[in-house]
């Protein structure tokens, strides 16, 4: 690889502040993009699709924060609602204005959708080259010049974008995911010379030209179509790519898997030829590479009537009344206050959310629970615990589930969660997963590290996530800051591409921080009862603020037997503020500042 095509490292530093990384890499560097307009809501719009059948004579009633777009509508008139949004939301990053902007089929000239905090964009097609924006769909950090590390929660799918310029910037982190989405130019994932970046998500994805990862510290690429990918820092992953690069690790750390074993895609809102609204459901796939969409949508649709479509205010009760009644559920942008769980017990349930719609569970309750059957799908919330501590905030299945769902299993795709950073939220466990077969696809379980509410014990949090299930898969798994263990894998049979994680910031000193006579947590546990377990791409971070001299003794515990195996690891001492001792097990060299604060090992055993 040349110069002009990689990242390479020399600074660290704590996220909050400068993010994780200073990248020098030769690629296009782009200017901030449109000026933010007045702050303020727009109102919802709607009308028909040129050139295709009328619409119904109203929209569904999305609510005020849900604008619909259609291309007989003055490009003049639809900036302005998208720049009043985005003056809203570029810094609102603990805000509680939630938005989604969807575009029905046609082409749009000119149009610079610039995608802020909170904000979900959606074509509403059935194939993204349905809605074709020429402009700009993009994410920036002029707000924090040109620092993209907390360029968290919001996303766009299913639509095209042919940039003006050739380049489409789409500079973020975690929780920011790109999905179905075909970009007729090239994608630089920072902000250029001048930031950081620590994402990220695509799948579904089809980019004509480079993608240039920069400062991006880690990303996975799944089942998507690039025309080229240029550059690497600590770990790109890539599962089922068309286009991908060839397989190296470290220098760079390329991990490649050719096919995805079992996925399915998520399910979104698009609007058919008669004019009316439908969630589809693409196909569930095995031996998956490339897009879904290239040859035809596959799978089902349901029509919208079939939904309980929820707004802010309604309660769990009226929510579960919906969906004991049999209804599926779109839940519209909000912050939804809950005084008991939302209780998802048919097997084939759509929960759908738009705009990072975000639960709030109040009185230490469950947040959300899924039971042991078939075909579940949950996409698109953002979990935000409340002050009271929650045992769990999203459970899969009940404690002692045994049932299999090989051919039909349970999804939690784009599934969010917040410790902290909004209110002083604490709890146990943010997902545990008690059913088999589950597919978790894009999941960012925080304890926030900044924000309201932040402290070694005031934010408290356990674990993000615990499987107990069989057959669990797992792609695009971010967990971050908890105080124990942060996953805890106790299922057999468990796979996991992409993972990525900073231990706790904040452990006073290393008696706080001791998992018995050992030094600190594992950020990845199986447990010893475990005989099958696979991951690739995985990486551990350590940046112990509080206190330099924490030491974890290692970021991976794993039970030694054939039947669990690693492959492409990597660990990091951030500013060499702390030390992580070993990467898995006894194996792999330790980061601390008195090296170059980077361990890789290529595989264990």
């Amino acid at each position: 690889m040349t110069p002009t095509d990689s990242a390479h490292p020399h600074n660290f530093s704590r996220r909050a502040a400068l993010g994780g990384l200073v990248a020098l890499a030769a690629a296009p560097v782009l200017a901030g993009r449109a000026a933010a307009a007045a702050p303020g809501a727009g109102t919802r719009t709607g009308g028909s699709a040129a050139g295709r059948a009328a619409s119904p004579a109203a929209d569904p009633d999305f609510g005020p924060n849900v604008l619909v777009f259609d291309p007989s509508m003055p490009v003049a008139d639809i900036q302005a609602k998208v720049s009043q949004v985005f003056g809203t939301q570029e810094s609102n990053q603990f805000g509680t204005e939630r938005y989604a902007l969807l575009f029905k089929p046609g082409t749009y000239q000119g149009l610079d959708v610039n995608v802020g905090f909170y904000t979900h964009v959606a074509g509403l097609g059935l194939s993204p080259d349905d809605v074709d924006i020429h402009g700009l769909v993009h994410v920036e950090a002029d707000w924090m010049q040109g620092n993209a590390t907390q360029n968290f929660w919001r996303s766009a799918e299913n639509l095209s974008v042919t940039p003006t310029d050739g380049t489409n910037r789409w500079a973020v982190s975690q929780a920011a995911p790109l999905r179905r989405v075909h970009i007729r130019g090239e994608v630089p994932l920072w902000n250029g010379y001048d930031g950081w970046a620590s994402g990220g998500f695509m799948a579904d994805c089809k980019v004509d030209g480079r993608v240039v990862s920069g400062s991006q510290q880690q990303w996975l690429t799944r089942n998507s179509t690039l025309g080229e990918w240029a550059g690497s820092v600590w770990n790109m992953v890539f599962v089922g790519v068309d286009g991908a690069p060839a397989q190296n690790f470290p220098n760079p750390s390329y991990t490649v898997v050719d096919q995805a074993p079992v996925i399915r895609e998520k399910p979104f809102l698009y609007v058919d030829g008669s004019g009316a609204f439908q969630v589809f459901v693409p196909a569930l796939q095995t031996g998956a590479r490339g897009v879904t969409w290239s040859g035809g949508a596959k799978g089902d649709s349901i029509p919208l009537s079939d939904f309980y479509i929820a707004h802010e205010g309604d309660s769990a009760a009226t929510i579960n009344s919906a969906l004991a009644a049999g209804k599926h559920l779109l839940v519209t942008p909000g912050v939804y206050q809950l005084d008991d769980t939302i209780q998802v017990t048919r097997a084939g349930t759509v929960v759908l959310g738009l705009g990072i719609a975000t639960l709030v569970p109040n009185g230490g309750v469950t947040a959300l629970s899924v039971a042991d059957v078939d075909g579940v799908k949950i996409s698109g919330l953002l979990v935000d615990a409340g002050s009271a501590s929650s045992d769990v905030l999203v459970q899969v299945g009940p404690k002692g589930a045994t049932a299999r769902h090989t051919a039909d299993p349970t999804l939690l795709q784009d599934v969010f969660v917040r410790i902290g950073g909004a209110q002083a939220g604490k709890a146990g466990v943010s997902v545990e997963i008690n059913s088999a077969d589950v597919i978790g696809d894009n999941l960012w379980l925080w304890r926030a590290d900044h924000g309201t509410g932040v402290g070694w014990d005031v934010n408290t949090s356990d674990s993000g996530l615990v499987v107990n299930g069989a057959g669990v898969v797992m792609y695009g798994l971010f967990v971050e800051h908890h105080q124990k263990a942060e996953v805890v894998w106790n299922g057999d049979g468990g796979r996991t591409y992409f993972f990525q994680n900073e231990m706790p910031y904040d452990p006073p000193n290393q008696a706080a921080w001791k998992d018995g006579a050992g030094n600190g947590y594992a950020a990845y546990q199986v447990a010893d009862s475990v005989s099958s377990h696979e991951a690739w791409g995985v990486g551990s971070y350590c940046l112990f603020l509080a206190d330099p001299s924490v030491v974890a003794d290692r970021a991976f515990s794993v039970p030694d037997t054939s039947g669990v195996r690693f492959h492409d690891l990597v660990t990091v001492s951030l500013g060499n503020d702390g030390t992580i001792s070993h990467v898995i097990n006894d194996a792999g060299d330790p980061v601390n500042n008195t090296n170059t604060g980077i361990s890789y090992l290529v595989s264990y055993p």
